[in-house]
């Protein structure tokens, strides 16, 4: 277990009493509270954690300032790496965060909420990625055992971290992919008998293996989780300009299962996913299991492309596996489907958007090179209601109409976690509004919403401006990481743009932006200065 075994009260001056359980300290000048958790079996010495905690104090003058500065060399340059600047009031900058959080509409709330969000991203992530309350818990029987969920929480809370630089958290999670590969291995074989990998649904951190089996959530059924888990990584590969080998491993292993999973077609001759799920939603006139959810065909298009890249090897055959997937359905009111199978009814009231996988986090579908999908997947935004007005939901929705270029959709999603009481004096966040329920989602992947209405990137494009939220009428963002290996700094107002690209590779892009399209050439080392007109 994980538990607190030690505690320490460092007080200057006033009066200390020992009140048991506890301690009542009145009338002090300031008073440090330090904790030391650890994992252990069995009873903790708590006498040797005290003594530990009692070592950090010893000859120190001003303890809070001398361990804040054992952090700041770690956490500073990180920290910086990526700015947002909104014009803020310069006063309402100066408030703390408790009193921001009352000014719901000020751009010094959405400044100060970027910042911490990659300060806690960043914190929370280490020999784990972020787990569903971050590295904290809220409370000592905390939601979901304080474990990580993998059909949406994590996913969203790491997917910023390339783009905003932060390297730390994509480590943390191929860490984490790469202890757990061997009960990936374990699950394929025993749930579906095949090779490769399938990534659980949930997991305490230790454990890879699948234990969530359910009527009601068959989460065990749920095979595009490998593909979501390794998209952070494969996007911080783009930016590098290389491949990690633990990335191309799990890959790999993915694209095997696909291999032996993928056996069953239908009267056109496209192979069938089955069973398929799609988190945690149910056709509105059939059971859990299903068959063809989007997302499941989405994630198996991308695993074997993606594979296929990385190991060109075998990209011929697991491109030709790619091309027999059924295409997307488009359904009766000419959304894009949930589930790809004739007959087959949406659930449109759900906090999940999982059949727009193929919107965000993949950019199989764009408007720019698949303009009817494109529509199909906005009509599809448009139906999706909020069911229990979950964080996780509101930003998913911000981050697909971002990708849809629908600015006024993302900034009413992003106004409903601001209006919506969602984070604590801190800047955590809580899963429910009113803070309801402690969850770092909102907290973590709020940074991410906002550099995705700014900027956003492939190998092979760059997109300035796409879906800018009224609260956002003009700034500055600095450092953003694209995938074709270039910062970025833009610069943005009412009556136009500017933006500097610093490429690290010599390479030729698309460029994109309310003016249109153009090729941009780029030479490693040297910079490019754009200059954009009235949006």
């Amino acid at each position: 277990m994980t538990t607190p075994v030690g505690n320490l009260v460092a007080v200057t001056g006033g009066r200390t009493e020992l009140t048991p359980p506890g301690v009542r300290v009145t009338g002090c000048r300031s008073a440090l509270l330090l904790t030391r958790v650890l994992r252990h079996t069995g009873e903790a010495d708590v006498i040797a954690a005290s003594r530990h905690l009692q070592d950090l104090l010893d000859g120190t003058e001003h303890p809070y300032d001398s361990l804040l500065a054992r952090h700041l060399d770690h956490h500073r340059p990180a920290y910086l790496r990526v700015t947002l600047d909104l014009g803020a009031d310069p006063a309402e900058r100066a408030l703390p965060g408790s009193e921001l959080l009352g000014r719901p509409h000020s751009p010094a709330l959405l400044e100060r909420l970027f910042a911490a969000g990659r300060y806690h991203l960043l914190s929370s992530s280490g020999h784990h990625p972020p787990r569903l309350t971050g590295l904290w818990t809220g409370d000592w029987d905390t939601a979901w055992s304080g474990a990580f969920t993998t059909n949406a929480n994590l996913n969203l809370q790491t997917a910023a971290a390339p783009a905003a630089a932060l390297p730390e958290v994509t480590e943390a999670l191929a860490a984490f992919v790469t202890r757990q590969l061997p009960h990936w291995r374990a699950n394929a074989r025993a749930i579906f008998g095949t090779r490769g990998a399938v990534a659980p649904s949930h997991s305490d951190g230790e454990s890879g293996l699948t234990y969530h089996f359910s009527r009601e959530y068959p989460l065990h059924l749920w095979t595009a989780g490998a593909d979501w888990l390794l998209k952070p990584l494969v996007d911080h590969d783009e930016i590098r300009g290389e491949h990690d080998p633990r990335t191309a491993a799990a890959l790999a292993e993915a694209a095997l299962f696909y291999e032996d999973f993928l056996t069953r077609t239908d009267a056109d001759g496209h192979l069938v996913v089955v069973p398929s799920y799609s988190p945690e939603n149910r056709p509105a006139n059939g059971s859990w299991g299903a068959l063809n959810a989007a997302m499941d065909l989405s994630a198996a298009r991308h695993t074997l492309l993606t594979a296929a890249r990385y190991h060109p090897e075998h990209a011929g055959r697991w491109r030709a596996l790619a091309r027999r997937l059924p295409p997307h359905r488009i359904n009766s009111d000419g959304a894009l489907a949930e589930w790809a199978w004739p007959g087959l009814h949406e659930n449109h009231d759900h906090r999940h958007l999982s059949h727009l996988y193929g919107v965000w986090p993949l950019e199989e579908i764009t408007p720019y090179d698949t303009p009817r999908l494109a529509a199909a997947a906005h009509r599809a935004l448009r139906l999706r209601g909020t069911e229990n007005d979950s964080a996780h939901g509101h930003l998913h929705h911000a981050l697909i109409a971002a990708r849809l270029g629908d600015g006024d959709r993302a900034g009413r999603a992003l106004r409903r976690i601001l209006d919506g009481d969602f984070f604590h004096a801190s800047l955590m966040s809580a899963h429910y509004p009113h803070r309801d329920v402690y969850n770092a989602d909102a907290a973590h992947t709020l940074p991410g919403v906002l550099v995705e209405t700014l900027i956003q990137s492939t190998p092979d494009r760059l997109v300035l401006l796409p879906a800018v939220p009224d609260a956002c009428p003009r700034g500055e963002l600095r450092g953003i990481r694209t995938r074709f290996g270039a910062e970025v700094d833009l610069a943005w107002r009412p009556d136009g743009a500017r933006a500097v690209v610093r490429p690290g590779r010599t390479r030729r892009v698309e460029l994109r932006t309310s003016s249109g399209t153009e090729s941009l050439e780029l030479v490693a080392g040297e910079d490019r200065v754009l200059t954009l007109r009235a949006r």
